[in-house]
């Protein structure tokens, strides 16, 4: 039975109007900190690390102490630690952050975007700046990939005083997970770009991975770093990511590992962490009240206490 033609107006008229009352209640939100903060690549000392297959990675470092790596999700960047390095460095750690393959300022090479190459990306950031007793925290796809690492290359462990694992996950992106199934699809159609580009869409779903009471600065910065992201670079990995994972061989993981998952995380449930967390030999859970996706973002000072927990070295806070 088809809808009459008034009747479908109408409802796109609802629809409009449910957006536009999503949107204002996020702009009406307080941020965490200054826009003009979370808006910009955290400060530090820009480097690059050519790779064999023509591949430019951009590394920032800054600061002094124990050193922490940072790997981002999918479809942002070193952006995305606007609050958490800083943070970091406060606290007294040399942090290290960098783009991955496709995102950021980082180009994609001849070998393209596979967890296998992007494993190598990551062990080179380490060879290269000769990295050791380092604390590696990988946020969603960038704890996948943290994971894809330690399994291809076993060695990679003796770097590691230890990992964190904060909303992420071990593939499988699309078991019970309604988000993902909607997103995914249209994130591989390659309109979803443009139409975030409307800010009454768009903040709606950069809301929906930041979590409870989401940041409008905070929405507009990760819009804004998707929509520079080579997202049709980057759609091999997302099919990656949905059929297939590594959650048969976590029990092959030899780093002190805490997993970390906002309570209130629909991009990676629960069921991600909650195996993490099971699995990984030693590892254990943190779970963030009022955390979504984004905790990053809204809950950086969470992740600087589990990053102090695993550092071997420690500064004396």
């Amino acid at each position: 039975m088809r809808l009459p033609l008034l009747s479908l107006a109408a409802l796109g008229g609802l629809g409009a109007l449910l957006l536009r009352r999503t949107h204002d209640q996020i702009v009406a939100n307080p941020d965490p900190a200054p826009p003009e903060v979370i808006g910009a690549d955290p400060p530090g000392r820009t480097r690059w690390i050519d790779r064999p297959d023509g591949t430019r990675i951009r590394v920032v470092e800054a600061g002094e102490g124990p050193t922490v790596v940072l790997a981002h999700g999918f479809g942002v960047s070193i952006l995305a630690w606007s609050l958490v390095q800083p943070a970091l460095v406060e606290a007294g750690y040399h942090v290290v952050a960098f783009d991955w393959r496709g995102h950021g300022h980082t180009t994609i090479g001849t070998d393209g975007v596979q967890p296998e190459v992007i494993a190598e990306d990551y062990v080179a950031v380490f060879e290269e700046m000769d990295l050791t007793d380092t604390v590696l925290v990988g946020h969603s796809t960038g704890g996948y990939l943290a994971i894809a690492t330690l399994l291809d290359h076993p060695a990679f462990a003796d770097r590691l005083a230890g990992l964190v694992l904060f909303g992420s996950f071990a593939g499988e992106a699309l078991k019970d997970a309604p988000q993902n199934r909607l997103q995914i699809p249209l994130i591989k159609s390659g309109v979803f770009g443009a139409v975030l580009r409307t800010e009454l869409i768009g903040l709606p779903f950069a809301a929906s991975i930041y979590g409870p009471d989401p940041s409008p600065a905070a929405c507009r910065a990760f819009l804004e770093d998707f929509q520079q992201t080579d997202l049709e670079g980057v759609l091999p990995l997302l099919d990656r990511l949905a059929t297939t994972g590594f959650y048969e061989r976590l029990g092959e993981i030899d780093v002190p590992t805490v997993v970390v998952c906002g309570e209130h995380d629909h991009t990676t449930p629960r069921w991600h962490s909650e195996a993490l967390g099971r699995d990984i030999p030693g590892a254990r859970n943190v779970w963030v009240a009022g955390g979504g996706h984004g905790i990053n973002w809204s809950h950086p000072e969470s992740l600087v206490e589990v990053v102090k927990s695993l550092s071997s070295a420690a500064p004396m806070s």
